[in-house]
């Protein structure tokens, strides 16, 4: 999937115009690449439109204008953007209570070692993750994790051929699956593999 240049990107004054109805596409393109895995994790898979979208929003929020500005929010979102070999998500674990969260996230120390993806026929496939930094400490483990998963040709192959995926967490105490995942968003992560 191609990086984004910053002749992709719209100038400050004309995202100011299109914003509402470009956010209404991206919501919906977003929809259905989150994957929920149990009630309280999902994956947001990213790709080349998202990550537009973060970056557009960045750049008007902090109001970033000048080329080297525009250059290092290229530099620091375009590695989330799938290479064509694998899938790239956002993981967050979700609790709407801050308390709860707080202890879950105590008792989840080392959850993103333990997040896989599967091809139907295939063995899992794990995620590397926080590959930009270190994102949890000894006491507890971070909300975010960026995530990779790399899949081998015959698992992109078979992908392409109709394979269902299947994803979950085998994470002691804190087991989940979805098996498997909509179609709707099968065809999206297909598009991610060129």
């Amino acid at each position: 999937m191609q990086k984004l240049t910053r002749s992709d990107l719209y100038s400050l004054e004309r995202y100011a115009e299109v914003r509402s109805e470009f956010r209404v596409r991206v919501m919906q393109h977003k929809r259905v690449r989150r994957v929920a895995i149990g009630e309280h994790a999902a994956l947001y898979f990213e790709d080349r439109l998202t990550m537009q979208y973060q970056i557009q929003e960045v750049l008007r929020v902090e109001r970033i204008f000048e080329a080297a500005g525009i250059e290092e929010e290229l530099e620091a979102y375009n590695p989330l953007i799938p290479d064509g070999g694998n899938w790239k998500a956002t993981f967050m674990i979700e609790y709407s209570d801050e308390n709860e969260r707080d202890e879950a996230l105590k008792r989840l120390i080392n959850v993103e070692d333990h997040v896989w993806m599967r091809v139907q026929g295939h063995d899992k496939i794990y995620a590397v993750a926080d590959e930009d930094l270190e994102r949890e400490t000894a006491e507890k483990t971070s909300a975010v994790h960026f995530m990779r998963f790399e899949l081998a040709p015959e698992m992109i192959a078979a992908v392409k051929g109709g394979a269902a995926l299947a994803a979950g967490i085998d994470l002691p105490g804190f087991e989940q699956q979805l098996d498997p995942l909509p179609g709707e968003t099968t065809r999206a992560l297909l598009a991610d593999l060129d």
